[in-house]
């Protein structure tokens, strides 16, 4: 039985969303219709439209609303709650990659935003999110990057190491012992998957209730997968888009649980034991979320090939 490209759960025979899955766009959703668009006018209208839109990236995007009495995505320049990537026309089904590995994050326990997969009118998926920095009808939360905090811009967002990221925590978070734990988590989550484009714009903090913490997960998609699909050998892909320990490529479990994990974040070995097993306990979860996934055959064997080596490496099998 087809799972739901939202919820992962099992889909009615006639249906392509779980009842779970439209639920978490909308409770009064009961059917989500194609995005009334092709891939390749989806890139066209994220062209003209990109002076428009406050989220930037190498993805092309566009602002979208939710028309629940329709049940449909709608394009619109202001007030867009949800982003819609349409597929890539270098890399192939980097959408399907996305809502994965999104999927794949939240069993972790990673907070992530409601997300998921929507057809275009040419049959193919588009990757949409729904945007963490709105609320109400017409609250913006205050959202800053790790690139805006560092004092840096979009084009030195490399120009920085794992190390400074610790930095950043704990000069701006408000709770920052808590999000060093969480930060941790996410660092050995996109290692293990193999997202090997996790620059300083990547990283966010956000401000709720005058508290100031790390926003939820985006732009997690395996980046290894991706550029593997295309030809690329393994030891060509650096592991870190940001050099830990003056290291991008040959990390190992030392690196991460003794120098980053004890040294640079302080944590106790209890705290560290902790993030382990729950890496540990989603991992078991991996396996079959894959194989229900929407990615290209020969991409869930990379896929599935990439996590089990880095697992093994980390001693998390």
């Amino acid at each position: 039985m087809k799972r739901c490209p939202i919820s992962y759960s099992e889909c009615p025979d006639d249906g392509q969303y779980s009842p779970a899955g439209l639920a978490r766009l909308s409770r009064g959703l009961k059917r989500l219709e194609a995005f009334p668009f092709s891939a390749d006018q989806q890139r066209k209208e994220a062209v003209l439209r990109a002076a428009k839109i406050s989220i930037q990236g190498i993805q092309p995007k566009l602002s979208t609303r939710l028309n629940v009495k329709e049940g449909r995505f709608e394009i619109v320049d202001r007030g867009g709650r949800y982003i819609i990537k349409p597929q890539h026309n270098l890399f192939p089904a980097l959408p399907e990659n996305e809502g994965l590995t999104m999927y794949l994050a939240a069993l972790c326990g990673i907070d992530v935003p409601v997300c998921g997969l929507v057809k275009s009118s040419d049959g193919s998926w588009s990757y949409f999110v729904k945007r963490f920095d709105r609320t109400g009808r017409s609250m913006k939360l205050s959202v800053e990057d790790f690139s805006q905090l560092a004092g840096m811009s979009r084009d030195t967002k490399y120009d920085s190491s794992m190390e400074q990221l610790v930095k950043l925590v704990d000069n701006y978070c408000t709770f920052p012992a808590i999000d060093k734990i969480n930060l941790l988590k996410r660092c050995l989550f996109n290692f293990i998957i193999g997202n090997e484009d996790m620059h300083l714009k990547n990283f966010s903090v956000i401000t709720k209730n005058g508290v100031v913490g790390l926003a939820p997960a985006y732009d997690y998609l395996s980046t290894t997968v991706a550029f593997m699909a295309l030809g690329k050998r393994l030891d060509q892909i650096e592991e870190l888009a940001l050099p830990l320990q003056a290291k991008k490529r040959g990390l190992t479990r030392k690196t991460w649980m003794i120098y980053f994990a004890r040294e640079r974040l302080v944590l106790t070995d209890k705290v560290i034991a902790k993030v382990i097993n729950e890496l540990r306990h989603a991992v078991t979860f991996w396996r079959e979320a894959i194989a229900h996934s929407y990615i290209p055959d020969d991409q869930k064997s990379l896929y599935t090939k990439l996590i089990e080596d880095r697992c093994n490496l980390l001693e998390l099998s």
